[in-house]
């Protein structure tokens, strides 16, 4: 294959996608408090307007991939840009917050076309390992600063500009990455694409959006309503069929076969932990130093900014962490610092000196940007080449569906979705939650060790054979 002439603007243009993406994952959780005074709404509904952007990403996200290498990455792109800038635009317009969350679904809809899609364009284009390396170094580094500066950003804009000026932000660039594609990313196609499976995918809506309307509508409706019953009902059938379904199909959606290797099923279940502590953590802290502490937006980010610069030292350092001495040591890290973090929050109380803050926000952020690289290298580690795309798919599906339950799962257990006011008592009212985190962590710690020990490898090579074709009757 010729070597593309502008790789480093190519790489630029795909990066530009990933920063509106991943920032829209964050942003939006300073504004909140102003969104939920100036639309009128509750907290339940306004978990909505994150959970639906992620539920999006995470059910469309593998069928993007897909669609992607059979027509087209660079139609898929544009199509992608073209969504998700419409979509910020419409945002920034809504008169209600069911019109929030419907454009933010959308929203979503199009961010699922661009992550996965701006990775195969990156692995089409750099060829050559190392600096293929080097390309995905860059995109990790951007994924960190998007995720760690979101609230910064969003608490200033709210507080300056207002909340609407969020979503604007993301349409200039929208509009500068959808010409810059159409004049220097070249059209590529997979050689032999996988088919579309439209039911394993209508399965995978129904199974998290099910799940994820029940944890943020439970406390309001009452555990034993028969809509949320029903809804936890349907989830698990959802799961069900899924398992026996895709168990049956040559080119299934999601490759059941995967999940018998245990350092990849280990890398799922670590992906959806910490990324559910991740939404949990900012979406409280946001409500508690907005709606107890007083603090403006702004100033509720300028707090948290610690939390913003350790995640992101910890994710530049992780993958030479990951290089040097392998996944156990950064899993079982990232693991005790996010536990001892969920752990001193437990003590949270209205009046909480920032000192002790300070020493949640950097140890939760320290151990949040040090488990991304060994997450994603123990998912395509052991998977044959072919696979390491659909691998690299599931886990990043993973983090969104872990972020939608985060985010769910932070109403449910603090019972701020029930409650109509977030005064003083909210803060005991988040200690669950933080033993919840804490317990989040202690399970990828577990997980960290579990994952590299010698049965675990056995089982991932068991599963790399059986994809090559050598282990049809491997015992995995």
């Amino acid at each position: 294959m010729t070597a593309h002439p502008r790789k480093g603007l190519v790489l630029a243009i795909c990066c530009m996608s990933l920063l509106i993406v991943s920032l829209d994952a964050t942003v939006v959780n300073v504004a909140l408090p102003s969104i939920r005074r100036d639309l009128d709404t509750t907290v339940s509904t306004l978990q909505w307007t994150i959970d639906g952007y992620t539920v999006a990403i995470a059910s469309f996200l593998l069928l993007a991939g897909s669609a992607a290498d059979r027509i087209g990455r660079r139609r898929v792109f544009q199509t992608g840009l073209v969504t998700f800038g419409v979509a910020s635009l419409l945002c920034s317009l809504a008169p209600t917050i069911h019109l929030l969350i419907l454009f933010r679904i959308l929203q979503g809809i199009g961010g699922s076309m661009l992550n996965p899609v701006a990775m195969s364009i990156i692995t089409n284009i750099f060829t050559e390992r190392r600096e293929r390396a080097r390309a995905v170094g860059v995109w990790g580094a951007v994924v960190g600063v998007s995720q760690a500066f979101g609230p910064l950003v969003g608490g200033y804009l709210t507080e300056h500009v207002g909340w609407r000026s969020i979503f604007w932000i993301n349409v200039p660039i929208a509009i500068l990455a959808i010409v810059l594609t159409s004049l220097f990313v070249p059209e590529s196609k997979a050689p032999r694409a996988r088919s579309i499976d439209p039911v394993g995918q209508v399965l995978v809506i129904v199974g998290l959006a099910s799940l994820v309307y029940a944890l943020i509508e439970g406390p309001g409706q009452g555990w034993g309503s028969p809509v949320i019953v029903a809804l936890i009902v349907v989830a698990a059938a959802a799961v069900a069929a899924l398992i026996g379904y895709e168990r049956r199909l040559e080119e299934p959606f999601l490759d059941m076969r995967f999940f018998h290797s245990v350092p990849f099923s280990s890398a799922t279940l670590c992906a959806v932990l910490a990324f559910g502590a991740y939404a949990a953590f900012l979406f409280v802290n946001a409500l508690y130093l907005q709606q107890v502490r007083g603090y403006s937006p702004f100033a509720t980010g300028l707090y948290m900014l610690p939390l913003a610069a350790c995640t992101l030292v910890a994710s530049l350092n992780s993958g030479r962490m990951v290089a040097r001495f392998g996944t156990r040591p950064s899993l079982m890290i990232a693991g005790g610092m996010l536990c001892a973090s969920g752990i001193s929050l437990t003590f949270l109380r209205s009046d909480t000196p920032y000192s002790v803050l300070l020493v949640s926000y950097v140890l939760f952020g320290l151990g949040f940007g040090t488990v991304n690289a060994p997450i994603t290298t123990t998912a395509v580690g052991g998977m044959p080449l072919s696979q390491a795309g659909v691998a690299a798919g599931v886990a990043s599906t993973s983090r969104q569906a872990g972020t939608s339950i985060g985010v769910a799962l932070a109403g449910t257990l603090t019972g701020a979705g029930a409650s109509a006011v977030i005064g003083p008592s909210f803060t005991g009212d988040t200690h669950p939650l933080w033993w919840a985190v804490a317990g989040a962590g202690l399970a990828v710690l577990v997980i960290g060790y579990v994952s590299t020990t010698p049965w675990a490898h056995r089982s991932s090579e068991a599963v790399r054979l059986l994809f090559e074709g050598r282990g049809e009757r491997a015992s995995v």
